[in-house]
């Protein structure tokens, strides 16, 4: 080191330091993106028209996970450049090894077949990387974000004073909504206080709600007494009578109830509880109403579909998710307030050197009050390009597609004598089983096949379909999420669960 207390004065500093430069800046430059953004569109049109229209595409190129890992170990550090792979190199790796969601024997998890046109503005979105904590770092993005809150808010029925925001995905979206109901209906101020500061809080679920809300609970301070799960009925829906029960023997136990969660639809079977019902007990009590729409809210995008979500327009919030049936990439999930003002109760803290100190309400267009997001990125975008450019017409066509295929599969499995229909669906989502005769009388065995048989699909390929438990037993669970689906996709399917079963039965 010299005197002047740089290090980079020994001889050669200067031109290492050109070169880095030099990397760096062919690492930059535009025209480079130019070349590799062409190479990989076309790539992707390719990939894209494989997986939906050539017979040999398989769903998901089954490799054990330490086989992924070794086939996409990095190289060492020092190899040369012309030893790397190309961007195209690379992603004509990603391609050829990736699950896809876009091909019609996908029948997976609730996880959107995007239009093909989001990835061009996840591509913008990725170049600018604008954040929307603070207004000034993503202008464009605020104004999206608003206009599709707002757009999303009319849907579910709320009025002028609504508000909402967006978020990273559902949990996320039903903790936040759930700490605005805390502070909302605690009867003192947890932020501030701590659970000690009042009595024991708790919230009211159904046996069908998805895990993130008991994991939201946990994750509040609530515990095991803070989580109380009512059985749903033979449809697998919350009832008032049931639920009004519930919080009577919870305010007998002394335990304050601040929230009920209602599912709509569920994510096992896609069952709606009925929301004015439920509605009714809960302002009755003064207890906060939300409605975790993450997957079936999207009805109510379709004319004919919508009235399944009666009611949902007296809950006090709502969490939607884009990327399940509005064809958006992970993650865009909405969560939406009757009542705007409540959106800023969630994180009641102050960041001066963001927000200078201000109520957050006067500021409502720096975000970061109302996220657990510090770094937000623009994740109304996608949905806003949909909205501007193709219109809701296309969102209300992809809901009805999807659900009506559901209800004729459903039809299907209730014609066919080895196999068996949970329940009928209310969305997209069917659960079944294959019940062959020799074995209808050996429950466990029946479960033991149904895992057998998916584990056979999945490695061949051929089909991604997943499991679930209802009632003690396991189902096998379809949910259809890709556009490219038909009827005859599904009637393959059962006839190739009957061939499995046949050969890992014997």
């Amino acid at each position: 080191m010299t005197d002047s207390g740089r290090d980079d004065a020994r001889p050669g500093a200067d031109s290492d330091g050109a070169a880095h430069r030099e990397v760096l800046q062919a690492a930059l430059d535009p025209e480079r993106f130019r070349r590799e953004a062409h190479a990989a569109v076309e790539l992707l049109a390719d990939h894209l028209r494989h997986v939906t229209r050539d017979d040999t595409a398989l769903v998901l190129p089954w490799q054990p996970p330490l086989s992924a890992v070794a086939h996409f170990a990095l190289p060492e550090d020092g190899v040369a450049a012309d030893a790397r792979p190309t961007l195209a190199q690379l992603l004509a790796k990603l391609l050829a090894t990736s699950h896809n969601l876009h091909h019609p024997r996908y029948v997976g998890h609730q996880v959107s077949a995007p239009l093909p046109m989001t990835a061009i503005t996840q591509l913008a979105r990725a170049l600018l990387n604008n954040g929307l904590a603070v207004y000034e770092m993503g202008p464009p993005g605020l104004a999206m974000e608003r206009a599709v809150i707002d757009a999303l808010a009319r849907r579910v029925g709320f009025g002028a004073e609504a508000d909402g925001v967006f978020v990273s995905g559902g949990s996320v979206g039903n903790l936040t909504a759930l700490l605005a109901a805390r502070q909302a209906r605690a009867g003192f101020d947890v932020w501030r206080e701590g659970l000690r500061g009042g009595p024991p809080l708790a919230i009211v679920c159904s046996d069908q709600t998805h895990y993130c809300v008991d994991r939201a609970a946990r994750v509040m301070g609530l515990g095991d007494d803070g989580v109380i799960v009512v059985p749903t009925d033979d449809a697998l829906k919350l009832r008032g009578g049931a639920l009004a029960a519930a919080l009577d023997a919870a305010a007998t136990r002394g335990l304050r109830v601040f929230a009920v969660v209602a599912s709509a639809g569920s994510t096992a079977t896609g069952a709606y509880d009925p929301l004015d019902e439920l509605a009714d007990v809960c302002a009755a009590r003064g207890v906060w109403l939300h409605v975790d729409g993450a997957h079936g809210a999207s009805a109510l995008f379709s004319s004919a579909h919508r009235g399944k979500l009666a009611g949902i327009a007296r809950a006090d919030s709502v969490v939607w998710d884009a990327h399940k049936l509005l064809l958006v990439p992970s993650l865009a999930t909405a969560v939406l307030y009757r009542e705007g003002r409540r959106s800023y109760e969630a994180f009641a803290q102050e960041a001066s050197y963001l927000f200078a100190g201000s109520d957050p309400s006067e500021r409502w267009y720096d975000l970061g009050t109302r996220t657990l997001e510090c770094t937000k990125p623009n994740l109304a975008l996608d949905l806003y390009a949909i909205l501007a450019v193709l219109g809701p017409g296309v969102l209300a066509a992809h809901v009805d597609h999807l659900t009506a295929l559901a209800a004729d599969f459903a039809a299907r499995i209730d014609a066919a004598p080895d196999f068996r229909l949970a329940a009928h669906p209310e969305t997209n989502i069917v659960c079944f089983r294959h019940e062959p005769a020799p074995l209808a009388a050996d429950l466990e065995r029946l479960d033991r096949l149904q895992d057998s048989v998916r584990q056979v699909l999945v490695e061949s390929g051929a089909f991604y379909l997943v499991r679930t438990r209802l009632r003690g037993r396991t189902w096998l669970r379809v949910t259809l999420m890709s556009p490219h689906t038909d009827a005859a996709d599904l009637d393959a399917l059962l006839e190739r669960v009957r061939e499995v079963a046949r050969t890992v039965a014997s």
